[in-house]
């Protein structure tokens, strides 16, 4: 079952590879695509990859879905405004 996350959008908007967010995170490239895609993972992949993308662990709620389903809510400032 696919989940709901923000971890692409995030990636993106500071500009991060795959690779270098699979770095940061000490996991693989190909563990990174398949979260993107919304495959499972395991808490401490979660937990790596919020602090990787510079989060702390109190904002997990807006990198991956909630517990009660809700999609992630992005951060305001990763917002764009349409023009």
């Amino acid at each position: 079952m696919a989940n709901t996350n923000s971890v692409r959008q995030i990636r993106e908007a500071k500009m991060m590879s795959k690779a270098e967010l699979a770095r940061k995170a000490d996991v693989t490239v190909q563990t990174i695509d398949r979260i993107e895609k919304g495959n499972e993972c395991r808490l401490d992949t979660k937990r790596k990859i919020i602090l990787a993308l510079g989060y702390k662990l109190a904002d997990r709620t807006r990198i991956f879905e909630e517990e009660n389903g809700n999609p992630p809510q992005l951060p305001k400032k990763l917002i764009r405004k349409k023009a």
